[in-house]
């Protein structure tokens, strides 16, 4: 009996070390975090006390991978629609396992893999409620997992929901090397077989994009896009344009679009938020409409609930298929950071736990 007491005590270790945080008797519980301390200044790695006894509700993960998404550099520059009170842990997306689950929580167990959409997911731990957290597949990898939800999700949404993308149609995807533009390239081109006309900053990314399954590029650093848009399609122009930058760029692309084209806002990565100029519209009998992905949450959950179990489902079944550009180790969040930043990413960055 005393040898099974040993047996277990030493299999807890084991677990709770390779889950990322330790406990002994000598000493409380605690993980790493990346904790924005002062709006637009460099997070800092800390280590912070774990969360003692959780609440009947709460579950407690271990995480694996959390994914970089731009409103993650947003809320840290105190940018974001949502400005949390300093110090806060940032990450909103991530990849893990279930190290605890309190006593009332029926949907996981300790030991399950999951993915999931919250707050604090730069850290080896979180607690939190179980509601944004689902199954992640075995078949499904901790990396791509942990950049999967937001982008696709996003795409999806956009290019489905809002978009009302039909088959063989021709789609206009700026910024189409970041993390969502591509996803929203496999998304036209994996589930609707669309010919997408990707729009990138170089020729680098130019090239990669193709490989991803795009139809056609343009370089709007070096090409006119209206003009290249219209020569590709011979004068028809975008039936979808799914736009991330804003500023100048949102007041090109209404000018590659077609008769009854639809273009979707996802959001304003060059700072700009542009002017409409509704007589466009008019005269071109055009559609223009936002799509604000996390938002829904609190409008219409199931829409969002759905969306997901939909991108986790067509993912594990390789329809569709999340590509990682680089992984950064929690330590170099901040460099991950300005990569992200000096427009050096192609895919998703991801941050690694171990």
């Amino acid at each position: 009996m005393r040898g099974a007491l040993i047996r277990r005590t030493l299999g807890k270790v084991l677990f709770e070390y390779k889950s990322g945080f330790f406990q002994s008797s000598f000493s409380r519980r605690t993980y790493m975090a990346a904790v924005c301390t002062k709006l637009g200044q460099p997070l800092e790695v800390q280590e912070l006390k774990s969360k003692e006894k959780l609440q009947p509700t709460e579950v407690r993960v271990a995480v694996k991978n959390a994914g970089i998404n731009f409103a993650d550099l947003l809320m840290a520059n105190g940018k974001y629609q949502v400005r949390p009170k300093t110090p806060f842990t940032v990450g909103m997306e991530f990849s893990g396992e279930i190290a605890e689950v309190g006593s009332e929580v029926t949907k996981f167990k300790a030991g399950d893999r999951v993915v999931g959409i919250g707050k604090e997911g730069f850290a080896t731990e979180l607690v939190m409620q179980p509601e944004m957290l689902f199954a992640l597949p075995h078949g499904i990898p901790y990396e791509k997992a942990a950049g999967m939800l937001a982008s696709y999700g996003t795409a999806l949404m956009a290019l489905a929901r809002r978009g009302q993308l039909k088959e063989m149609e021709t789609v206009l995807i700026t910024a189409a090397a970041g993390a969502t533009g591509l996803a929203a390239v496999d998304v036209a081109t994996s589930l609707y077989k669309a010919k997408v006309i990707a729009a990138c900053g170089s020729t680098e990314k130019c090239n990669f994009v193709r490989e991803r399954g795009a139809f056609a590029t343009v370089d709007y650093n070096a090409q006119n896009l209206k003009d290249k848009v219209k020569s590709i399609t011979d004068g028809h122009g975008a039936d979808v344009v799914v736009e991330f930058v804003g500023g100048d760029m949102f007041m090109q692309c209404l000018k590659c679009m077609a008769w009854e084209g639809r273009m979707v806002v996802v959001g304003f990565a060059s700072g700009d938020v542009p002017q409409v100029p509704a007589n466009l519209l008019l005269l071109n009998s055009m559609s223009l409409m936002g799509v604000f992905w996390g938002e829904y949450l609190k409008r219409k959950p199931k829409v969002l609930l759905d969306n997901i179990e939909e991108v986790i489902s067509l993912c594990q079944q390789q329809y569709l298929d999340p590509y990682v550009g680089k992984v950064f180790p929690l330590a170099e969040v901040n460099e991950a950071f300005q990569y992200i930043q000096d427009r050096k990413s192609m895919g998703k960055i991801v941050l690694s736990m171990t």
